[in-house]
């Protein structure tokens, strides 16, 4: 049986870094997906997805077999699923970077095909795959505050491997998380609700980034 495992990161460098971890213990690309914050502008030179659900898929196999490398879209070089970063607008979410399995889910969210989209698409998706409801709002939550969230499908098997993977990343616990966030009066992740600025991201950064 496969099952989803999904974890958020305060730093978008963590991710990238549990991204190319998983690929290297094997897990296909097409069953990882990672969508991270692009507030504060970092993925600015990454080409938009227009509305072409396959594109990210298209694109890191092109580059993977040496086809595209002129096209743009890598993050220091990196490879695999990272090849195929592309950048969108998400109600709720504000600017994000994203790639996998997800993205048509948020690229149809951005379209604005359905009044509130973003929450059906990113928390809909992750609940669909298997993510329980409460934790996926958490996720959503994360990522306009300026996270990163990656989520891989898996086997039984793999399943402890995958999320030792993930925790030696610095991956926030969801549980953790969504107390601190509740303590500050969120109940549930609101589409409607104003994304985060630059600045409100890097002071939320501050709190769940250990100095030093």
């Amino acid at each position: 049986m496969t099952k989803t495992i999904t974890r958020l990161f305060d730093n978008y460098a963590d991710a990238e870094a549990a991204v190319a971890a998983l690929e290297a213990e094997g897990v296909p690309h097409s069953d990882i997906t990672i969508v991270g914050s692009n507030v504060e502008g970092v993925h600015d030179h990454l080409r938009p997805h227009l509305g072409d659900p396959d594109a990210a898929a298209r694109d890191a196999s092109a580059r993977d077999a040496g086809k595209g490398a002129s096209a743009g879209g890598l993050v220091g070089g990196a490879a695999g699923l990272l090849a195929g970063l592309g950048i969108m607008a998400v109600p709720g979410l504000g600017p994000v970077v994203a790639a996998g399995w997800l993205v048509s889910t948020l690229v149809g969210a951005a379209a604005g095909a359905v009044a509130g989209g973003a929450a059906g698409g990113l928390v809909g998706a992750l609940a669909h795959a298997g993510v329980p409801e409460q934790d996926a709002h958490v996720y959503a939550e994360g990522v306009r505050r300026g996270g990163t969230l990656v989520s891989a499908k898996v086997h039984d098997d793999k399943f402890a491997q995958t999320e030792a993977v993930l925790t030696r990343f610095k991956a926030a616990d969801a549980v953790t998380r969504r107390e601190a966030y509740r303590a500050s009066g969120w109940s549930a992740y609101d589409p409607t609700a104003p994304a985060y600025t630059p600045q409100q991201v890097a002071a939320e950064r501050k709190i769940y980034t250990p100095v030093g």
